[in-house]
């Protein structure tokens, strides 16, 4: 649809903000916007204000940096969890998706990425720092790297592996029920509730 086929400039504009959403193209984004338009104001008002506070309010968990409405998330509060076990993973999606599977009784680090060269991230633009104090501390009697069986995946696992080697703690890998080059979030519940529980030492994996 070109711009000059839009009957109003309003209309234009909020198919132009929602175009921006991934997967959302433009003829996808005039469909949502008419049919926001055909609801009742109340509703979307609703729908804009959830949006508003969700990003005016929502906090990052400064324990492991999850998504929470608080300065600590629900899993790092919760002290029937296991706080020496951190299961390492690359986004917030995965915790979620390990939490899925009922199978983990630890708690995480969010790393908030991957080490990939070709994208410009480095172990700095990580949140490795964090995690490494969390080992310095000696409560943490195991590490499992929980990342997307990738190259960068596999890759951001050994330079956490040589970084952490010398503190002598445990360090697993999950098992390969996650196929090679499978990102946590799109694994079904089962394969990656296995993959956790026959987990790895990671040094026989190299």
């Amino acid at each position: 649809m070109t711009p000059s086929s839009y009957p109003s400039r309003l209309l234009e504009s909020a198919v132009n903000e929602f175009s921006k959403l991934p997967g959302i193209g433009k003829k996808t984004a005039l469909r949502l916007v008419l049919h926001l338009l055909k609801q009742e104001k109340d509703m979307v008002f609703k729908f804009a204000d959830t949006l508003h506070n969700m990003r005016q309010e929502i906090m990052y968990c400064k324990s492991c940096h999850n998504i929470s409405d608080s300065e600590t998330c629900n899993i790092c509060a919760d002290q029937n969890r296991d706080h020496g076990l951190i299961c390492v993973v690359e986004s917030i999606r995965d915790v979620m998706a390990i939490e899925s599977t009922q199978q983990f009784a630890g708690i995480y680090h969010v790393l908030g990425g991957v080490i990939s060269p070709m994208d410009g991230i480095g172990p700095d633009d990580l949140t490795i720092g964090p995690l490494e104090d969390k080992v310095k501390s000696g409560d943490v009697k195991e590490l499992i790297f929980a990342l997307s069986t990738t190259m960068e995946g596999d890759t951001t696992n050994f330079y956490l592996y040589k970084k952490f080697e010398k503190h002598h703690i445990k360090t697993t890998t999950i098992a390969r029920g996650v196929s090679i080059g499978d990102e946590l979030e799109y694994t079904d519940e089962v394969t990656l509730g296995r993959s956790l529980v026959n987990r790895l030492p990671f040094e026989n994996t190299l």
